[in-house]
């Protein structure tokens, strides 16, 4: 089993900058893909991007592509979201999810970003 819990939301400016961190518990990222989703109100939650744990590889929507950057620290078995740009449409519940691609097996909780205009 994997618990995993994000952090570092919060509400900024349009154009600012967050970092999102999802810790890893109960046992290590080992060779899962860590996911980043967001669910915004009123819609379906949706692939952010993905690190590949082992191999560092990365993966991004093309709306953030550029914006936001994946990273890992196997010492702290966490992933972070570095999200700069940030614009409004930005806003939703962050998640991170452990697994592979169509196939995430662990979740965490999620975290509020909120960009205000």
């Amino acid at each position: 089993q994997v618990q995993l819990v994000e952090s570092g939301g919060g509400l900024v400016q349009a154009g600012g900058s967050l970092r999102l961190s999802c810790a890893a518990s109960g046992r290590t990222f080992s060779s899962y893909r860590v996911g980043w989703f967001r669910q915004a109100p009123g819609k379906e939650r949706e692939f952010v991007g993905s690190i590949h744990w082992s191999g560092g590889s990365t993966a991004y929507t093309d709306s953030v592509r550029g914006r936001f950057a994946i990273s890992r620290d196997s010492a702290k078995n966490s992933v972070y979201l570095q999200m700069n740009s940030l614009k409004p449409e930005d806003t939703a519940v962050y998640y991170c999810a452990a697994g592979a691609t169509g196939a995430w097996y662990y979740w965490g909780q999620g975290t509020q970003v909120t960009v205000s205009s």
